[in-house]
Parts: structure tokens; sequence; C-alpha cells
């Protein structure tokens, strides 16, 4: 169930937006455990000045390319298991659609099981454990 925000340049290609947003899906399956069908991603693109990051924080060479990914997720990874998404992010999103690794920007945020509504104005996750939203007690 994690909610996805990717923020970009405008102008870049259909193809190149996709090819974006199915990485970051891709890392997130693979590394945290999400399931193919839980995809909830918005896309935001930006004009000229409008996605500002600092070109040399950190001692990072960042160009104005930069793609910021930001998820909000149940609570319950580890430092390992995140360390890996940030990895294969950046591993995908360089090998497809052509971003450079030091112009991807992941931010995680976990919340908990009642923080989210997925509809009809109730909180669905809110009496459930891990294991029974996820069968095998990993948390998405």
């Amino acid at each position: 169930m994690p909610l996805v925000r990717i923020s970009l340049k405008r102008g870049k290609s259909d193809a190149y937006v996709q090819a974006v947003a199915d990485g970051v899906h891709e890392a997130m399956t693979a590394t945290i455990h999400v399931p193919d069908e839980d995809r909830f991603q918005i896309i935001s693109e930006h004009e000229e000045g409008r996605l500002i990051t600092h070109p040399s924080y950190l001692g990072i060479a960042r160009t104005e390319n930069a793609v910021i990914v930001q998820i909000t997720m149940l609570a319950g990874r580890t430092t390992e298991q995140k360390q890996a998404l940030y990895r294969r992010i950046a591993e995908n999103l360089q090998a497809n659609p052509g971003v450079r690794r030091e112009d991807v920007m992941v931010v995680a945020s976990e919340n908990g099981a009642d923080d989210w509504s997925f509809g009809n104005g109730e909180a669905q996750f809110a009496s459930r454990t891990y294991e029974e939203l996820r069968g095998k007690g990993k948390p998405q």
C-alpha cells in the first residue's frame, strides 16, 4: 500500500516518465515485498525553478534533472531493506531511462495501519495485524 510521489522536471517524454514510475515500483516489489498490484503513484512535473535541489549537498553532484521519490508506507522495514530499496531505485532509473544515480533522491516515511483509507470513508487496515494484511507478515 505504499503511496509514491515522484517529482521531476517538466518536458520529459511519456516513455521517460513511465520508465521512472516502473523502475520505482519494480524496486519496491523486489526489496520491500510490495505486491505487484499494489501500485499507487502520483507523478508531478515541475517547471524550471520549481524543483530545487542543491547542486552539491553532501558532496553529491546533482544536475537540473533530479528526480525526487517520496514513499509513504506502513512502518516495519529494517534499515537494510530501506537501503536495498534506495540502491535498487537508483540502479533501475540509471538503467532506464538513464537518470544519473546522483540525481535520484528518495525519502521514505512510515506510518500506521490506521493512517490509510482506500475508500468508503473507512480505515480498512486499522484492526488488522501485519500478518493479516500481507499473509506473510511482510510490511507493505
